[in-house]
């Protein structure tokens, strides 16, 4: 009888847990110790050699639908490898991983489905929240950030149903490689209330709620259950709302800002991003921030957001408050808002002009146009969230330039097909004099001997350290004043002053820029006295609580 021999207990699970895998980074010790023996290949790479060996097969795939595929599969597999790949080539790959191929991953999830994650709360379920959450089988204390989502304005593709828990993982992956978020300390979130999109509805491999969107009051109380749950269940974390339609994203922030830690980028981030924009364009144009002209065409959730930003830094700059909200003109599908019209929402209300005092502007079919308004205003900033291809016209440009030095024009619709005006086009028009941000990736743009760099408003220069200073600070809310600190340390970034200068910095270092944003908040959070945490050395409590793509025990290099 041959005599057994004492063997490790197998726990192979390892390499199926994405947290803790490591791959062929296991070392022949390590493998001994965690009942790996023989379930890998004898050789043995380093983390460094892992990501390149990664990097090589992502660029190998045939499409960036592809590329993304393989590296949710990568991040289902080996976090820290993901994150490692992530981050070495973060400007290359944002668009792979983020907005737009996301978009396209969104709209094929119930057919690409291959492993959840995050977690998935009914309308139709409404008590089940909590024992969602508690299978997370994490405490109070060990949430910074859940990222949520009902679907309903993805993106520019509208709503997409239960396929937009793709949004919420794709910004908590900008999050850790952007700003060294801990992703062991995030939760994405779907909150699936129906989908009004007919062919999810009919299709037979659709896996959200098969029934028409959920609205009214209903709605209402399961958000409000949602709130009080995640925040009951995580006290510290930051409730991130995403790509909610328009009239729920902005009841729900103002309903419910003040009573929880909330942060809407498509609001918030959006103006914040944008007003950095606008604060370098400032010191190259003269114009005090408090004598601001601002004409926004197109007056949804972010246009109207965008507008509260640059009204609150208006009056931070010491314009009375009711002034600076005299200084915002808003342009919708009817035209000029007065506050005549019948349908205005909320959000818009207070902008909305006295009737008297328009009563002489020219008008086409009954509405004020983007033209004669810009031509009665002068503004100093033109803001275009539209969507409307083309608005603004060589006339419209004209008029910017005939009516200030340096007119500030952000057309920031995207994709291409959607924005406002090309930046060749508005240079050309007011004769190199305008000051331009986009919302989409333009190459320079040389225009009267002068070779211009276009600023993308890109909201993943804000949002990532936005998110860590809120959490290092472990600020109750989120302020204006945190805002504003975010954007001015965007804009802080870059020098305007050379002709042709960017507005804003590129997306090329995104870890260091969002560790000099984070410190700005914190600085903000503990003004405001919104701040719990109060750290002695601020630039040292934000850079150690970036977390790094390492593995530990020396296997990483």
């Amino acid at each position: 009888m041959t005599e057994s021999r004492a063997r490790t207990p197998a726990t192979p699970g390892v390499l199926v847990d994405p947290l803790r895998n490591r791959g062929v980074a296991f070392t022949a010790r390590e493998r001994e110790a965690l009942g790996l023996t023989g379930r890998l290949p004898s050789g043995v790479l380093t983390l460094t050699e892992q990501a390149r060996r990664a990097y090589r097969q992502m660029r190998a795939q045939g499409g960036d639908l592809a590329k993304n595929i393989y590296l949710e599969q990568l991040h289902d597999r080996n976090e820290t490898l993901y994150f490692k790949v992530l981050g070495d080539h973060l400007a290359e790959l944002l668009p792979i991983v983020y907005d737009p191929t996301v978009g396209e991953a969104i709209e094929k999830y119930s057919h690409e489905y291959r492993r959840p994650r995050g977690i998935f709360l009914s309308i139709d379920r409404p008590g089940d929240m909590e024992q969602a959450f508690a299978t997370l089988q994490l405490g109070p204390e060990d949430v910074d950030l859940i990222v949520c989502t009902d679907a309903e304005e993805i993106l520019g593709i509208g709503d997409w149903g239960v396929g937009g828990i793709q949004i919420s993982v794709g910004k908590l992956a900008v999050y850790t490689a952007a700003a060294g978020v801990d992703p062991r300390r995030v939760v994405a979130v779907s909150l699936d209330v129906g989908t009004d999109r007919t062919s999810l509805l009919e299709d037979p491999l659709y896996l959200g709620n098969r029934h028409p969107r959920v609205r009214g009051a209903r709605y209402d109380a399961f958000i409000e259950t949602y709130l009080e749950t995640a925040s009951s269940a995580f006290p510290d974390a930051l409730l991130h709302f995403e790509d909610f339609g328009p009239g729920n994203a902005r009841r729900i922030l103002d309903r419910h800002g003040g009573r929880y830690r909330i942060f809407n980028d498509d609001i918030q981030g959006t103006g914040a991003v944008t007003l950095a924009a606008a604060l370098s364009a400032v010191k190259v144009s003269g114009v005090r921030l408090r004598d601001q002209k601002l004409v926004v065409f197109g007056a949804g959730t972010a246009g109207v957001g965008i507008a509260d930003q640059l009204r609150d830094a208006m009056i931070r700059d010491g314009r009375d408050p009711e002034r600076a909200v005299a200084q915002v003109w808003l342009i919708d599908r009817q035209g000029l808002l007065t506050r005549d019209m019948t349908g205005l929402r909320d959000f818009q209300q207070p902008y909305a002009r006295d009737p008297g005092e328009v009563a002489d502007w020219a008008r086409d079919d009954g509405a004020i146009s983007l033209l004669e308004t810009v031509r009665r205003v002068r503004p100093t900033i033109l803001l275009g969230t539209s969507t409307v291809h083309g608005a603004f016209t060589r006339e419209v440009v004209e008029a910017m330039a005939e009516g200030t030095e340096r007119p500030v024009i952000f057309p920031i619709s995207n994709p291409t097909s959607r924005i406002e005006a090309m930046p060749a086009d508005v240079l050309a028009w007011s004769g190199g004099k305008a000051l331009v941000a986009t919302g989409i990736p333009v190459p320079p743009v040389t225009c009267g001997g002068v070779t211009h760099q276009i600023g993308q408003a890109n909201n993943a220069l804000l949002y990532p350290g936005l998110g860590l200073g809120t959490i290092v600070a472990g600020a109750s809310r989120v302020t204006a004043g945190m805002l504003l600190a975010a954007a001015g340390a965007v804009a802080d970034q870059v020098d305007p002053s050379e002709p042709g200068a960017s507005l804003l910095p590129p997306v090329d270092d995104l870890r260091e820029s969002s560790a000099l944003t984070a410190i700005a908040v914190v600085k903000a959070a503990l003004e405001d006295g919104v701040a719990t945490s109060k750290p002695t050395d601020i630039e040292e409590a934000v850079r150690e609580a970036m977390w790094q793509p390492v593995y530990p025990d020396g296997t990483a290099s």
